[in-house]
């Protein structure tokens, strides 16, 4: 039996079958705000047929959400689809695992829960989880499993789609891994600085962690273009793709109905 996830966030909805942590099939789509319930519905019916996965075999479902106007279109979309209720991250009730010792827990991303989530229970602690999606946020994870604080800073689409929108001169690229790091005209340029500019700031935002910390952490990174970042960090970074999902299945181990049966 398999579990529906399924996360939104402000570029893409990511919609995953898991099998244990096993990812089985994904799918992305994009973030569209205007769509209704019954949109979601036919789309999701639609990737279950491509996936050749029927309803009887899922489960369970589980969402997490970054994007509140679309939370309930398509929590009530996966709810139709599987005909039972689905857990939310972030709703009352809903165990994680994880402490939230921020100065406003309530304020914490779904998807920073999910993502440290899935940390804590593969990697060694203290954890730092870089997600590089529309912003990149940097989650710190204590020893004691507690989610103390970190960062958010514009993403690295985002500040390049800013820079070229603002910039009459500069044209819109594609990222790429750069050949070299002195770029020799403008496009190299543009490609040298968002990689190395980005790896260069968490290599300096990880060791500044480790200062405070007093330990050097455990750095999972995840999400939009890290796989293109991280080979260009000093610091060991583990890439992990599927994190996110993998919190969600971690979730669902704690909050799961007797009668859940999904492989562990």
């Amino acid at each position: 039996m398999y579990l529906l996830t399924v996360d939104i966030g402000n570029t893409n909805i990511v919609v995953g079958i898991l099998d244990g942590t096993n990812l089985i099939k994904s799918a992305r789509i994009g973030t569209d705000r205007r769509k209704t319930y019954f949109d979601f519905l036919l789309q999701l019916r639609q990737m279950m047929e491509v996936f050749g996965i029927g309803t009887a075999d899922i489960v369970d479902g589980i969402l997490s959400s970054v994007v509140p106007e679309l939370t309930q279109q398509v929590g009530d979309a996966m709810r139709h689809l599987l005909g039972k209720d689905i857990l939310v991250i972030g709703k009352d009730g809903v165990k994680t695992g994880l402490d939230i010792a921020t100065d406003n827990p309530q304020a914490t991303g779904a998807d920073r829960i999910a993502d440290a989530v899935g940390a804590i229970n593969q990697y060694p602690l203290p954890i730092v989880v870089v997600d590089m999606g529309t912003a990149t946020t940097v989650s710190v994870i204590d020893r004691d499993r507690r989610l103390v604080g970190g960062m958010i800073i514009p993403g690295a689409r985002t500040s390049l789609a800013s820079l070229s929108q603002r910039a009459s001169q500069l044209p819109f690229i594609t990222i790429e891994a750069p050949t070299c790091l002195i770029g020799r005209n403008t496009v190299d340029s543009m490609k040298s600085g968002i990689i190395y500019g980005y790896a260069s700031m968490i290599d300096g935002l990880v060791q500044r962690i480790a200062d405070e910390m007093g330990t050097l952490p455990t750095v999972v990174a995840t999400g939009g273009i890290s796989h293109l970042v991280t080979p260009f960090c000093h610091h060991k970074i583990i890439y992990d793709e599927n994190l996110l999902l993998k919190g969600l299945y971690y979730v669902y181990l704690l909050n799961r109905p007797k009668s859940g049966k999904v492989a562990e």
